[in-house]
């Protein structure tokens, strides 16, 4: 079974700026992995733009993928996971060397 970290992004604290929560996403994005069988090896929260590469906690989410503690990522929409052409070179490098073997979303 493949393990994937669950990553959930919001831009805003401004509720109705935002389409989904936080917990929403978290919510639709277990039960997706239940209804798929994969393993979620650990559960990344921010809330930040993805607009400008340096995000902390993504950053730290694709070392330890690098690090091999996980082999894809699971997250409500591709646009959580990158709005800038940095980010989403390191997705496709990390790709393309197969260090992610997977990218989910339930959409």
């Amino acid at each position: 079974m493949q393990k994937f970290f669950l990553y959930a992004r919001k831009s805003t604290d401004v509720e109705d700026k935002q389409v989904r929560s936080i917990e929403d996403q978290i919510a639709e994005l277990r039960a997706f992995a239940q209804k798929e069988n994969l393993e979620i090896a650990d559960v990344f929260i921010e809330k930040q733009s993805a607009k400008i590469p340096g995000r902390p906690i993504f950053n730290e989410m694709l070392k330890r993928i690098e690090k091999g503690e996980a082999d894809g990522i699971l997250a409500w929409h591709p646009d959580r996971l990158a709005r800038n052409s940095v980010d989403g070179g390191k997705i496709i490098y990390l790709i393309d060397c197969g260090r992610i073997a997977a990218l989910k979303f339930p959409q």
